[in-house]
């Protein structure tokens, strides 16, 4: 798809640098950076996510498995 989008200057420049370094199309250089923001958008998400799942419900062990996870690490039965 075709589109038109205005940038910085000193970014298109940047962004033509990267191009020819990595012997790229211009095209493949934006698709690609774009890929990248959307994939690290939704790591952002999912972690929001999981974050408001952990503040409503509690996270402690409890102090029975607390005392068998002490004694599992330090080889004691």
């Amino acid at each position: 798809m075709k589109i038109a989008v205005s940038i910085p200057d000193d970014v298109f420049r940047a962004g033509e640098e990267l191009a020819a370094r990595e012997r790229c199309s211009r095209s493949s250089l934006y698709a690609e950076a774009l890929r990248r923001l959307l994939a690290e958008a939704e790591r952002q998400e999912v972690t929001a996510k999981l974050n408001a799942v952990y503040e409503a419900e509690r996270s402690d062990l409890g102090a029975g498995l607390r005392e068998a996870q002490a004694r599992a690490l330090s080889g004691r039965r």
